[in-house]
């Protein structure tokens, strides 16, 4: 017998050797693919890892040998930063799932946390008023200092950030 007949310990894998892989987020989850000439005013695409809102697109012919191209014109819908991006009108790109949930407001504390009460009766203390729209915040403070009606705030929700976007009296429908 030569030495390929002899069994070797430990060539192969057993069956229960299976790899394990840790499991890690890749951030772009809260998004989906999309062909940029299919993306209108008014949607919704990510520029530079960021979810925005499309304020223009325009597109460009092809040239000779190349691809009609769109110019998109997006506000960040977080920080409200213009941004501009130039892709290939048949070339995919990301657009965030933007959700919009409205909750009602309990409180808010002089950090700026804002109390939401969310459907199972549980409350939601860590998102914070938004600092650079002071007339909303000024018109939270003020619909909570009156106490008439339940105060209803809308909170826009993308690729894992949060932000306050409008507030009403549950009256109001």
């Amino acid at each position: 017998p030569g030495a390929w007949d002899q069994k070797q310990e430990g060539a192969m894998a057993d069956a229960d050797d299976t790899e394990q892989f840790e499991q890690t987020d890749s951030g772009a989850s809260g998004t989906y693919p999309m062909q940029a000439g299919l993306v209108r005013k008014n949607g919704y695409m990510v520029i530079k890892g960021r979810p925005c809102k499309v304020l223009d697109v325009s597109s460009s012919k092809t040239g000779k040998h190349g691809h009609a191209k769109c110019h998109f014109v997006a506000q960040d819908i977080f920080t409200g930063k213009k941004m501009e991006d130039l892709v290939p009108s048949s070339h995919n790109l990301s657009v965030p799932n933007v959700t919009r949930t409205d909750y009602q407001i309990i409180d808010c504390d002089e950090d700026g946390f804002c109390s939401l009460l969310l459907e199972d009766g549980t409350t939601k203390d860590d998102l914070k008023l938004p600092e650079k729209d002071t007339e909303l915040c000024d018109d939270i403070r003020a619909k909570l200092e009156e106490e008439k009606a339940d105060v209803i705030v809308s909170v826009l929700s993308s690729m894992g950030e949060e932000l306050i976007v409008a507030v009403k009296d549950a009256t109001d429908k």
